[in-house]
């Protein structure tokens, strides 16, 4: 696979952010992922997640969030940072197009992408994928968080880890079960909100990464075939 292409989303007020995508040749399927509020799309477990799809023949668009292309350490307000999820979606189906898009990120990057999809439906993704959902501050549980996880329409999936200290796995469980059959959560045992696992796990953090990934991936092809499904039973899949 050939190095990541840099490029420029161009954002609301006329400004432009950093992105870079990976692209597998005949990929079935592309997603855009952003990244959490400490870490820009270039932290190695950023480049992981994006190579890895594309191991997997799945295109990744990593983007910046304004706040990380100046540099700076506070996050974007919500308006800011869900009109850059906005244009990196746009941009993904531009120089993807006819290819199945998904949505989402790590921690900050996730609930962002839900929240834009919660106020006006993205165009064009089919489904919204959560790598630690940031439920709440740590020591300070709360589901309050989630409260517009209710107006998405469209199947989510939730990859958590047992100790994660943003999202306690009871408060989780609830959340994705209230959500219905568009919902699904995997767990991932012994693993934090960064998914690192301890070495009395037995596993190692490339590994639990790659399991993450088979799900997400998994997950990803059980929507498209199941979209396809219903085009054909509709009459209107793509001759």
């Amino acid at each position: 696979m050939s190095a990541a292409l840099a490029l420029q989303i161009s954002t609301d007020g006329g400004g432009s952010v950093s992105a870079l995508l990976s692209q597998p040749d005949e990929p079935r399927a592309a997603c855009v992922l952003a990244h959490g509020a400490g870490a820009g799309m270039s932290h190695p477990f950023m480049s992981a997640v994006a190579s890895g799809l594309a191991e997997r023949g799945v295109a990744a668009l990593r983007f910046q969030f304004p706040f990380m292309e100046r540099g700076s350490k506070r996050a974007d307000p919500p308006r800011i940072a869900q009109a850059c999820v906005r244009a990196a979606v746009a941009t993904a189906a531009a120089r993807l197009p006819c290819v199945p898009l998904f949505a989402g990120g790590k921690s900050f990057g996730g609930r962002m992408t839900s929240q834009a999809d919660a106020a006006t439906p993205l165009v064009g993704v089919e489904g919204l994928f959560f790598i630690g959902f940031p439920l709440h501050p740590p020591g300070a549980p709360a589901i309050e968080r989630a409260t517009h996880l209710t107006q998405v329409t469209r199947p989510m999936l939730f990859l958590q880890g047992t100790r994660d200290e943003l999202a306690e796995l009871p408060l989780v469980t609830s959340v994705v079960a209230g959500l219905g059959e568009r919902a699904t959560l995997v767990i991932v045992n012994d693993a934090d909100h960064a998914f690192h696992v301890r070495a009395k796990s037995g596993r190692r953090d490339p590994e639990v990464l790659a399991t993450m990934l088979d799900a997400l991936v998994t997950w990803m092809a059980r929507i498209v075939a199941g979209s396809r499904a219903e085009a054909a039973r509709d009459g209107t899949a793509p001759g």
